[in-house]
Order: structure tokens, then sequence, then C-alpha cells
């Protein structure tokens, strides 16, 4: 059997959490063809893993569990809206993170070294380099991208504010067609 699953942290202050679903609905706002993140699914990816073995589920659980004997509790500032693949032809919404990006990117290289120490080849291979950002929402055609585009532009620079990092977990990802449901299967406290 396997696991669809991932590795986030999330957003533990709650006006910030609460400032992120106000901008999303400001971007629904436009009429743009979008489909959001749901609100108790907005975090941060640190590492998608993919369909895994439950064999390699219990070997993440205890890469995870080295994690907090390297990295202790720190804080993220939430600042910008994004777009990957650009601002000008956005495919994905997401909200920047300009601060705590190193302890983010010393977690993902830990899980990464440890995946391919322990040679766990059923997780996804990442193709793209690590940049910490948080999802707000998925374009799905060009309907009404102008306003879209006017909307991201307007919040390039706002601050989202600070927002602690005292946990890692490890979730599940079940897909359905109202979109993914998440469920927690390990938490990790930092030190």
């Amino acid at each position: 059997m396997s696991i669809r699953s991932f590795i986030a942290v999330e957003i533990e202050n709650p006006q910030v959490l609460g400032r992120l679903i106000s901008v999303k609905e400001a971007l629904m706002s436009t009429g743009a063809d979008i489909k959001p993140v749901e609100d108790e699914n907005i975090h941060l990816t640190i590492r998608f893993l993919g369909n895994i073995s439950t064999i390699t589920l219990e070997r993440i659980k205890a890469l995870m569990s080295e994690i907090p004997k390297s990295v202790k509790k720190f804080e993220i500032r939430i600042r910008g809206l994004g777009a990957f693949p650009n601002i000008n032809r956005p495919r994905v919404v997401w909200a920047g993170v300009t601060e705590g990006v190193e302890e983010l990117s010393r977690i993902r290289r830990l899980i990464d070294d440890g995946i391919a120490k322990e040679r766990l080849y059923d997780v996804h291979r990442d193709q793209h380099e690590f940049s910490p950002h948080i999802t707000l929402a998925r374009v799905r055609s060009g309907r009404n991208v102008d306003k879209l585009i006017k909307v991201l532009s307007e919040y390039i620079d706002y601050d989202f504010g600070v927002s602690p990092v005292t946990k890692l977990k490890l979730k599940q990802s079940t897909l359905t067609p109202r979109g993914p449901i998440y469920r927690d299967l390990f938490v990790v406290e930092l030190g």
C-alpha cells in the first residue's frame, strides 16, 4: 500500500493565517478561473514525498525525529505575493518567505540527505530547487487573468507578518474531486 505524503510546516500565528486567507479571498474576487487552497490546507511544503510505501514512511519518521538535534524553533516572515512561472503568466499563486529561509533550507537539506543515504527510491524526485513559499491558488485558465495580475501587483510587497515554526509535520494527502484532504501522520517538535 502506498501513501501520498509530504513534509510541511503550518502557519502557527492565527493573525498571519487570517491575512493569507483575506488575500486569497481578494484573488478569488477577481473572477479569475482559480482553484484556491482550502483555508485549513494552507501550509509551507518542505518536501513532497509522493506515493511512498509504509516502510519508507517509517524511515521518513526516523529522519524527521533527528531534525530537532540540528534545528531549533525559529520564526518565518511571510511577505509578498508572487506566481510561478512568473507574475505575468501566473499558474501557481504564492506568498513568499523572507525570513527563516536558512532554517527551512537546512531542514530540507537534512531530509534530502537522509533520503539519499537511506536510498529511499520510492520518494518523488524533486525537479525544482527548494524555494520556500505558501501556495494560495492554482490558475486554471486565462479568464480574467489581467484582473488577477493587478491584485498580485498590489500585494507584491505586502507583509503578512511573522509566524513561529515549532513543529514539523508529515502529512498524508488524499486526493478527492473537491480537493485534497490532509491528515497529520507524524509530528516532530523542534527544540
